[in-house]
């Protein structure tokens, strides 16, 4: 199993934060890479549709709006990767208008190297991060 952890902290307070990221469906919202979100299952799975077209599918498998957090597994993606289990948490910042976002995952690679599996959610996670900085700046 490997995995990997991006964050960030911004210039915004943790509630405003969680307020735009903390719906299972809201990747539209604030990351240009998913322009497409559907809900099923009660709510419980998302599909969507990245830039390219691919699809991904994926199952809330925990939400906590107290701890600002919910984590989400893989059901179908074009990802070299099996049991993958990812979380985003919002936390209060190093001041009470900041927050800091966290993303971290694990995943078992399928037929690629944990680091190489490592190095390419990290590169979601941070380009992810980094769109929601852009988002929330505008």
């Amino acid at each position: 199993m490997a995995g990997t952890t991006a964050s960030t902290e911004l210039p915004v307070p943790a509630a405003r934060v969680w307020q735009l990221i903390g719906g299972f469906d809201s990747l539209p919202d604030w990351l240009p890479y998913i322009p497409t979100s559907e809900l099923s299952d009660g709510g419980r799975v998302r599909t969507l549709v990245n830039e390219e077209g691919g699809v991904i599918v994926e199952r809330l498998e925990a939400f906590d709006n107290a701890a600002r957090s919910y984590s989400y597994s893989i059901l179908r993606a074009p990802f070299p990767v099996t049991g993958y289990l990812s979380t985003i948490t919002v936390h209060e910042g190093s001041a009470p208008d900041r927050a800091r976002v966290e993303w971290s995952g694990t995943f078992t690679p399928d037929g690629i190297g944990d680091d190489e599996a490592a190095a390419l959610f990290h590169g979601i996670y941070a380009d992810g991060l980094a769109a929601l900085t852009q988002s929330l700046a505008g």
